[in-house]
C-alpha cells in the first residue's frame, strides 16, 4: 500500500495544520473544524455529488464502518457542493450516521486544492475530486488521499487512523 501525500505543487502536505472551515451541514446546522480540536480526529472526505453510484458506496463504506472510527476517536465529515437540502435527502435514503457539509461556493475545496478541471467524455468542468484528509486532535493533517479509489479506501483509512492512536 502507498503512503498517501499529496503531490509537491499543494501547500497542503502531512503535518501542516489543517484549513480551518465554518460551513453548514446536515443534520448538525453549522459545523466548524476547530470545534474538534483536542477531543476528535477528523476525516474530512470529499466527493463529487450526493447520491450518485460512487459518492453512495464510498458514504455506505463509511457509515458501515462507523463502529471501528468511533473506538479509534474520529468524526466522519463528508464535503460535497451540494445543498444541505440535498444533503438531508442523501442522508435519510441512506441512514447516514455521521455530518455532510455543504460547500456550495466551493471555498473549502479550493482551500483543500481539490476544486479542479474534470474532463468527462471530452467536456471540461469543475468540480470536486474525491480525496480524503485525515485531520489529528491537534488540527494537523496526518494523512491525504488526494484522489481516492472508493474500493477498499475506508479500509486504508481506518488503518492510517489506527496507526495515530497506537
Amino acid at each position: 500500500m502507498k503512503d498517501p501525500q499529496m503531490s509537491e505543487t499543494s501547500t497542503l502536505s502531512v503535518g501542516k495544520a489543517a484549513p480551518a472551515f465554518n460551513l453548514p451541514a446536515y443534520p448538525a446546522g453549522k459545523v466548524r473544524l476547530s470545534q474538534f480540536k483536542g477531543e476528535k480526529n477528523v476525516i474530512l472526505y470529499f466527493y463529487p455529488r450526493d447520491d450518485t453510484p460512487g459518492c453512495t458506496k464510498e458514504a455506505c463504506g463509511f457509515r458501515d464502518n462507523l463502529p471501528k472510527f468511533d473506538k479509534l476517536d474520529a468524526v466522519i465529515l463528508g464535503i460535497s457542493g451540494d445543498s444541505v437540502e440535498s444533503h438531508e435527502k442523501f442522508g435519510k435514503k441512506f441512514d447516514l450516521p455521521f455530518t455532510l457539509l455543504a460547500d456550495e461556493d466551493h471555498a473549502i475545496a479550493e482551500k483543500y486544492s481539490v476544486w479542479v478541471e474534470k474532463n468527462n467524455y471530452g467536456k471540461k468542468s469543475m468540480g470536486i475530486q474525491r480525496a480524503t484528509f485525515l485531520i489529528d486532535k491537534k488540527g494537523k493533517l496526518a494523512a491525504i488521499w488526494p484522489k481516492v479509489k472508493v474500493d477498499g479506501h475506508v479500509e486504508e483509512v481506518a488503518e492510517k487512523l489506527g496507526e495515530l492512536d497506537s
